[in-house]
């Protein structure tokens, strides 16, 4: 499965990232690479509990529009 992810630099150093298809899925680390390792394990986290709770799908959508 593949997911997009916004990564973003953290005011005090480091990044924060953000899922904007999983409401509330969101991680930080100190490096690039340890964000990147967070976020897969957030994901992850996300929809075992997701899948636990019979959840419904996210409904939003996340388009690439070309101008």
């Amino acid at each position: 499965m593949k997911i997009k992810a916004i990564i973003h630099p953290a005011e005090e150093g480091g990044y924060w990232a953000e899922v904007p298809a999983l409401s509330g899925c969101i991680t930080e680390g100190d490096s690039m690479e340890e964000v990147k390792a967070n976020l897969a394990d957030a994901i992850e986290g996300w929809l075992s509990v997701a899948n636990s709770h019979d959840a419904v799908e996210p409904t939003d959508q996340i388009v690439e529009i070309a101008v």
